[in-house]
């Protein structure tokens, strides 16, 4: 819980740190981390493998991402329903709930922080505050008053206190830049870079309010940057989420550690099993995926040969909730056409559904696959 006093107010000083300057001083490359980061490393590369069987990578970025938004999201207790999410229509700003529209603000920066790396091959501080103030809808920018202060959510007590200056900010801010782009700074595997720098964002805690979704968009384009990945969906928030009392009590561990660093080992760990588990869970949704999009696509070619076309496909792939708009501008064709192609699929392959004047049309089967992936995921670390 993060609580903003004002500057009149006395800052409880609760679990003190000084944020150290990265690289680390302690060696991180311990056996057990070395082992935990190998498998990590193949789940990884195996999810990039499955990624690029998909003929387009557009059904992967909107579907997925979506699916990090909302579990990211939840873990700040921003929670919405898949159906709230679906019957959104972001290009419209029309959102059924606050908390869906909170997502899909999550979806949209992920994005653009993503085009904005494949172009660049940056993450830089001016880069986050975009990202940063695409959540938020506000350019506020870097923390410049002082009164935050983190409590447990239960007790009321101060946990952590972030530093308090725009000026210190600027500096953390300014070393961690450093660390994520300059790759001669330290030679250890990105996996265990990733790790320090969410644990390093996190414990600057730069901004009022979006720190845990900024820096968890961080974790996914750092692996972009990278090239452990070709396409932002890494599930890594729901792993956070099924887990959160130990993501929060690892976090804070390190902070409070004055010994030998043995609690950066167990953090590093943790972010690891992360990387692995959510890895192998993406992997089986996107098989998932592909298996249905054949599956339906053989439907469509057998008993509704007048309406199919591959990109009309895509459209039911890339909105599990679609509209007659959405074919519409996405295949150029006219309203009443699109109108036909998607009542002809009903209720064999769509279900149709009344939302005030609109009618949407729900790809049922992705819709159950996309429902399943959250229900079956392992939950432990």
């Amino acid at each position: 819980m993060v609580v903003t006093t004002t500057t009149e107010e006395k800052i409880t000083i609760g679990g003190e740190y000084n944020i150290p300057k990265l690289p680390l001083s302690i060696d991180l490359e311990t056996k057990k981390i070395l082992k935990k980061t190998k498998d990590a490393r193949s789940a990884l590369a195996e999810l990039k493998g499955v990624s690029g069987i998909m003929p387009n990578q557009n059904i992967l970025i909107s579907t997925l991402v979506l699916q990090e938004a909302k579990d990211s999201s939840a873990i700040e207790n921003i929670i919405t329903t898949h159906d709230d999410l679906y019957k959104s229509d972001v290009l419209a700003r029309e959102f059924t709930s606050a908390a869906s529209k909170e997502v899909h603000n999550y979806a949209s920066s992920l994005r653009s922080g993503y085009e904005k790396v494949k172009e660049t091959g940056l993450i830089t501080n001016n880069h986050i505050k975009e990202i940063q103030s695409a959540l938020e809808e506000n350019d506020a920018g870097f923390r410049s008053q002082s009164g935050t202060i983190l409590k447990n959510e239960q007790t009321e007590e101060v946990v952590y206190t972030p530093p308090q200056t725009l000026s210190q900010i600027e500096a953390h801010m300014q070393n961690l830049e450093k660390f994520i782009n300059d790759d001669d700074l330290c030679d250890w595997d990105p996996l265990i870079k990733m790790a320090l720098i969410h644990h390093q964002f996190e414990s600057i805690h730069p901004f009022f309010d979006g720190n845990g979704r900024t820096g968890r968009i961080i974790n996914i384009l750092y692996l972009v940057k990278l090239g452990l990945l070709d396409t932002p969906i890494l599930y890594l928030s729901r792993f956070i989420n099924q887990n959160k009392a130990e993501y929060y009590r690892l976090l804070q561990a390190v902070r409070d550690d004055k010994s030998d660093g043995k609690q950066w080992e167990e953090w590093v760990l943790f972010m690891l099993d992360g990387v692995e588990q959510t890895s192998r869970q993406t992997i089986t949704l996107i098989q998932g995926i592909k298996a249905l999009m054949q599956q339906i696509k053989h439907k469509m070619r057998t008993d509704f040969q007048k309406v199919y076309s591959q990109d009309l496909l895509n459209n039911l792939f890339r909105h599990p909730y679609t509209k007659i708009d959405f074919v519409e501008k996405e295949l150029n064709i006219h309203h009443n056409t699109a109108r036909k192609y998607l009542e002809a699929l009903v209720p064999e392959i769509l279900t149709k559904h009344k939302i005030g004047r609109e009618n949407i049309y729900l790809n049922k089967d992705l819709y159950k696959l996309l429902i399943n992936a959250g229900q079956n995921s392992v939950t432990n670390p």
